[in-house]
């Protein structure tokens, strides 16, 4: 079995663990997903299977899209409708007041991320406080926003286009937009297109992929890892694969590396003209 990612396409309504055990079964190997969706949320799950899973560092910041759905005037604990609505039939903007807001929203910004999230308080998940009616604060992150579309809107659901870096809270992006034109707002739907070079275009629904046709859907890692190749010669490539740092004329950074027969090895790393093996993949 070739070791490498799935891309699935993952269904509203399911855990992001779903995909991940239903491919463990299907490979037999160790699997693991690369960056969360909510239950609510559907679209690209980038699945890495066997040693790939050493590698989600590399890609939790890359650019993501987004279609996501707010419903403003609306209140949920939660921030989207999965939790206890508290509020209803509040203001709705209108589509100039907010287009006029979505330019601060930017760039680099700071965000409060959802009380009903992964994010740990003291050693506890904040859901697992919110759940308990523990009163709590978390603090705001720095994350990056390139760019917001309002699509369209129909009665008080607003429809936008969202490309973002990794650990951006959507839920918490349409919260902060509602804030700026005095309202509430809660997310009801939401779909990622794509997780770096991963692309709704391209995943697979889960329901799809059997024990039998698996190999089929794994994408070769080499093929998706975001690092240009470093060549060595022989007497380089021997040290280098004993552990030892070579003389290497490149510019400091993470390269891909490949034996002298052309099968993928793993990820190296250039620093002040040394190359030396950063993760073993084969």
């Amino acid at each position: 079995m070739k070791q490498g990612f799935i891309n699935i396409n993952k269904a509203s309504g399911d855990p992001s663990t779903r995909p991940v055990g239903q491919m463990k079964r299907c490979t037999h190997m160790p699997c693991g997903h690369m960056g969360t969706l909510d239950p609510l949320a559907s679209g690209v799950l980038p699945v890495g299977v066997g040693r790939a899973t050493r590698l989600f560092d590399y890609f939790l910041d890359k650019k993501k899209t987004y279609i996501a759905t707010f419903l403003f005037g609306e209140d949920y604990d939660t921030l989207d409708i999965t939790g206890r609505l508290s509020k209803t039939g509040g203001y709705v903007p209108t589509k100039e007041e907010v287009a006029s807001v979505l330019p601060q929203f930017i760039g680099e910004i700071g965000q409060v991320p959802p009380k009903f999230s992964a994010k740990c308080v003291n050693g506890r998940r904040g859901y697992e406080l919110a759940r308990s009616g523990v009163d709590f604060e978390l603090a705001a992150k720095t994350i990056r926003i390139d760019d917001i579309e309002l699509l369209d809107i129909k009665d008080n659901a607003f429809r936008f286009a969202i490309d973002c870096g990794g650990g951006t809270y959507i839920r918490s992006l349409g919260r902060d937009i509602a804030a700026a034109v005095h309202t509430t707002a809660a997310m009801s739907a939401l779909c990622r297109t794509r997780s770096g070079v991963f692309t709704i275009e391209k995943a697979v629904p889960m329901e799809q992929i059997t024990e039998e046709n698996v190999e089929s859907y794994i994408v070769p890692t080499e093929d998706v890892l975001p690092f240009a190749r470093i060549s060595l010669n022989d007497a380089a490539m021997r040290k280098i694969l004993c552990g030892v740092p070579v003389l290497a004329d490149y510019a400091d950074g993470l390269y891909k590396l490949f034996l002298s027969d052309g099968s993928f090895y793993g990820v190296a790393e250039v620093q002040s003209g040394l190359a030396k093996v950063k993760i073993k993949l084969c």
